[in-house]
């Protein structure tokens, strides 16, 4: 069940606690993996760590003609790109009247322009194999909003619409195209909140924990696999029931 031997994997934001998790899910699932990111030392440690079939490719995704680099590189190491997962973002938070324009335009380029650049290249050879399969990781926040994170949250609520029309679009070539939210993950990030913020949070949580990263790649192969061939279009919400959405 949800074997992906024979594809081939694009993945974003490899070397966050999230990237890291989902490249170990599907290498694990069979998947050839081509891992961007810009931490270079992070990119090389993972790579070796999965040996065979892994490629790092370090990427701006702030740059368009590294985008498009991207793209083509990754298209060239194995042949083709048969899941795109678009991993990466970034935050500059901070209350909507006090905000640059220079952080809203940031979070808003990497976290959304980005994912639809880098997808509308790699997607041109899905349609021509007539296979594929595009995840966009949101978050709760895009669906709720958050004080402080207007640029955040706006950038991941408009994903939703983004990966509707993508999917409405390419279905009958054998795409489909879905997007996971994440609620609050353990990860590096988290870890630097104090056990009473931890635990303010995790009373909003029904499940009474954090979520792992795990239980985000395990979504995320999913999505990829075959048995999920007629699901497209669709939010795949995993927050431990904090926002029942």
């Amino acid at each position: 069940m949800f074997d992906l031997t024979g594809k081939v994997a694009l993945i974003t934001g490899a070397t966050g606690g999230i990237g890291i998790s989902i490249a170990k899910k599907m290498k694990s699932s069979g998947a050839k993996l081509i891992l961007s990111g810009t931490k270079k030392e992070v990119l090389t440690k993972l790579e070796s760590e999965l040996g065979y079939d892994v490629k790092s490719i370090v990427t701006d995704l702030g740059n368009k003609d590294d985008i498009v680099s991207l793209a083509k590189e990754a298209e060239q190491v194995f042949g083709a790109i048969d899941i795109l997962v678009n991993n990466a973002g970034i935050t500059a938070d901070g209350l909507l009247l006090r905000m640059k324009d220079e952080d809203w335009d940031r979070v808003i380029d990497i976290n959304l322009s980005a994912c639809m650049r880098l997808t509308r290249q790699v997607i041109r050879g899905m349609l021509k194999r007539k296979y594929g399969r595009v995840i966009f990781i949101s978050s709760i926040v895009g669906h709720t909003g958050n004080a402080g994170q207007s640029n955040y949250a706006a950038s991941k609520s408009a994903l939703v619409g983004l990966t509707k029309s993508i999917a409405a679009e390419v279905a009958s070539r054998g795409i489909t195209c879905n997007l996971v939210a994440p609620g609050f993950i353990s990860t590096p990030m988290t870890d630097k909140l104090s056990d009473d913020q931890k635990n303010n949070i995790i009373k909003n949580i029904p499940v009474d924990r954090l979520g792992d990263p795990d239980d985000i790649s395990s979504g995320c192969l999913y999505l990829s696999s075959e048995e999920a061939s007629f699901i497209t279009g669709t939010t795949l919400h995993i927050n431990g029931g904090m926002g029942m959405i």
